[in-house]
């Protein structure tokens, strides 16, 4: 391990030569605990004699799927609430009546629900938080469920609605009680954030509208218009909390008080669910690119340059985090860094 901590932190830190992002923080360990990590580079390069730490705060993006979305769902299956293969329309009035009845919440974790590609939701519903809702619920289906994998925001979106009527909480409510607490995870959050956390978060892209770049607010649109709460974005983290949420994920007596989900859970989301559709998928996680998806090494990725990666079968994780977004949205350079990091953190 130790040439390949190196190596790692050689690759962070070209990437920051190489202005791929800022700065990064990173980590690579197993059920027990962190066997590496490191920092590079600088929390904001307007202000260069502060360096990123380990207790650095980053919009992780879309890794809400994951730390709000697919873990709430996931204690709403364990507990008999939610089933996964029934039609939403046969235990979701709300939509009954409309072309997403017929999808099953399955479909909707493995992207192969036929819901429409892209959000869009302020030119297509406008900025009522109640017609965006409504608009999305009742949108007509892309193409019959279960005909194809297409990624989309839409899915999380709705299941975090689901979760919602669910549980009679709001998804910030929701994570919170059911995971984020539980697991001892103080740093994460929906946004905005207070000022004693945005004072250490890592900021993003240009705010065209202040001239500023977003620090402790969204860079997701989507996430903006929704007060800061919904499945597609708007959670802030940070590495120890991350590394809490894998371990646990890798062995559940890591924590001290259960969440919602369990290992059940954990192991019906890192198998193939797609069967011969492709890319394969198992539930709001994927097969990391470059292994085979027999080795089950796991991934998901947030737009703002965060990543994480699950193995059960080696018993590694690793965290990768970066405010990539403050330079471009370019994204070659930042995934060849990503998997590059993924073949020395996993061998």
């Amino acid at each position: 391990m130790e040439d390949s901590t190196d190596r790692i932190k050689q690759l962070v830190a070209d990437g920051v030569r190489d202005k791929v992002y800022p700065g990064a923080v990173w980590a690579i360990g197993n059920a027990t605990g962190t066997k590496a990590a490191g920092t590079t580079g600088v929390l904001d390069p307007a202000e260069p004699d502060i360096p990123m730490r380990p207790d650095t705060v980053f919009d992780v993006a879309s890794l809400t799927k994951i730390l709000a979305v697919w873990s709430t769902i996931g204690a709403l299956w364990e507990d008999g609430s939610l089933p996964l293969d029934e039609p939403l329309g046969s235990f979701w009035l709300e939509v009954t009546a409309h072309p997403l009845g017929k999808v099953t919440a399955r479909q909707l974790l493995t992207h192969t629900a036929g819901v429409p590609l892209r959000a869009q939701l302020k030119n297509l519903y406008g900025t009522d938080p109640t017609a965006v809702r409504a608009g999305v619920l009742h949108e007509a289906l892309r193409r019959p469920p279960g005909e194809a994998v297409e990624y989309t925001d839409r899915a999380a979106l709705i299941l975090g609605y689901l979760a919602e009527h669910l549980s009679g909480q709001g998804l910030d409510q929701l994570a919170h009680t059911h995971v984020w607490q539980p697991l001892g995870m103080p740093q994460t959050r929906f946004g905005p954030l207070p000022r004693e956390l945005s004072a250490r978060c890592a900021p993003t892209e240009l705010d065209e509208d202040t001239g500023r770049h977003l620090k402790g607010t969204a860079h997701d649109f989507s996430a903006r218009l929704l007060d800061g709460v919904c499945g597609i974005a708007g959670t802030f983290s940070a590495l120890d909390d991350l590394a809490r949420f894998l371990r646990y994920m890798l062995d559940p007596t890591t924590a001290s008080t259960t969440p919602g989900f369990g290992p059940n859970w954990v192991e019906e989301s890192l198998n193939i669910q797609t069967g011969t559709l492709e890319p394969v998928r198992g539930l709001f996680w994927h097969p990391a690119p470059g292994t085979d998806p027999a080795d089950r090494t796991y991934v998901h990725y947030g737009f703002t340059g965060t990543g994480m990666w699950i193995s059960p079968k080696r018993g590694t994780w690793a965290v990768l985090l970066t405010n990539k977004l403050y330079y471009t949205r370019e994204r070659q350079h930042l995934t060849d860094v990503r998997n590059a990091f993924r073949e020395l953190a996993f061998g």
